[in-house]
Parts: C-alpha cells; sequence; structure tokens
C-alpha cells in the first residue's frame, strides 16, 4: 500500500473518531472498559464483506473471526479459542452465574473466491485422475470442502448455479462442524446455557442483503 493510501486510511480514522465523539462524547472511554457482544461472527475474510459495515453495527457489537471461505475446522485452534472465548466469558454473565443470550452466525457469501477455488480443483480432480492438488497453505485449508464439493452432483448446474450451491453446502457444513463442538455441545447439555443459538446465513454481494439458511438451539 502506498503511503498516500495510508495517509487516506489515517485521515479517515480521525475524522470517524471525532464524528463519534460529537455524537456520543463518552463512547471510546466506555468501550475501553470491556466488551459485551451478543454475537459471534464467523464470516469469510473477503473485503466485500465487513460485518460491522453490512448490519450498521458499532465497535462493541460484534465478536468475530473471520478466514478463507468462512471455515470452521474442529482441529483449528484458532476458531475454537474465539468460539470457547464467545461462549465462556462473552456470552458469560458472572452477576447470575449463567449465560446470557448468543448467537454464533456463521456467514457466507455469493461470489466467494475460495468456494469457486474448491469448484475449480474439485473439477480439475475429475478431468485427471492422476493429478493431485498442490500442497500449498490454501489447499490445505480448502481439502475438507474440496472433498465435499467432489461428492456433488453439479453436472445440470451452469457455473453460476454449481457455485451458489457450493457456498450454500459450505455454510451447512461449518454450521454442523461449529454444532459438534466441544464448546457449543457442552453449552446445550448445560440447563443456564440453552439460549446459546447457531445460524447459517448467506451474504448476496448483489443484493447487499443477508439469508439465513439454517437455525440450530439446544433440543429441549
Amino acid at each position: 500500500m502506498s503511503h498516500e493510501s495510508i495517509e487516506t486510511l489515517l485521515n479517515a480514522n480521525e475524522e470517524w473518531a471525532q464524528s463519534v465523539i460529537k455524537d456520543t462524547s463518552n463512547f471510546f472511554t466506555q468501550t475501553a472498559t470491556g466488551q459485551s457482544p451478543k454475537v459471534l461472527w464467523i464470516g469469510c475474510s473477503d473485503s466485500r464483506v465487513p460485518e460491522s459495515v453490512i448490519t450498521a453495527s458499532r465497535p462493541g457489537d460484534i465478536f468475530v473471526h473471520r478466514n478463507i471461505a468462512n471455515q470452521f475446522h474442529l482441529n483449528d485452534d484458532s476458531a475454537l479459542s474465539v468460539l470457547i472465548y464467545a461462549v465462556k466469558v462473552v456470552g458469560f454473565d458472572s452477576s447470575s452465574n449463567g449465560y446470557t443470550s448468543l448467537t454464533v452466525v456463521l456467514v457466507g457469501h455469493t461470489h466467494c473466491g475460495g468456494a469457486a477455488a474448491c469448484l475449480k480443483a474439485a473439477k480439475d480432480a475429475a478431468a485427471d485422475t492422476g493429478a493431485s492438488q498442490p500442497d500449498i497453505p490454501l489447499t490445505r485449508w480448502l481439502s475438507p470442502l474440496i472433498a465435499r464439493v467432489q461428492s456433488l452432483d453439479l453436472s445440470a448446474c451452469s457455473e453460476s448455479e454449481a457455485l451458489d450451491k457450493v457456498v450454500e453446502t459450505n455454510i451447512m457444513m461449518q454450521v454442523d462442524n461449529i454444532c459438534k463442538s466441544e464448546p457449543i455441545t457442552t453449552a446445550w447439555a448445560d440447563p443456564n446455557a440453552k439460549k446459546v443459538t447457531v445460524h447459517g446465513w448467506m451474504y448476496d454481494l448483489s443484493r447487499g442483503r443477508i439469508d439465513e439458511l439454517v437455525y440450530r438451539e439446544a433440543q429441549a
């Protein structure tokens, strides 16, 4: 990034901070004392899907974890650490020794580059059964989704339809992983923690709208 671009960001930050103070003079002193968001957003690193912007939220409203293609691997210490912190610290009400309402949202989006990479990898593998995927970080990261895409029947789909199906499949797959994770199963086993819910959302870049695909909660 050029020096000019850096200056643009810093100047924009200064203007933003001044506007926030003008609207709420003690906003930053309050947020500096702690956080208590009721939403954990697990989304994609894509620059077109900034959670605070598309939900008109402010600092302190959303606890966030983002990565390529909004994955939640059950062996990913980074994602698990965020989820554990959200459930046991951010979502915990010490005054009542119980959980407050915590919403976990797994958010995918249309035109996802990670999903497109998985679709291409699956097509390449089908075209040349002897070919192997390159051993690079991105391929290793996406390997579970690539395997899932290979199991899908996309023969009757157009390219755009196939990509949308992969994005939807990915959302469902990651929601399933979240629901299988220890922090969620433990929370749902605790009668004081049954307000923890998990949602699968898709953000449509062409409409700027979020659609809910799936909703999960503790079973009575």
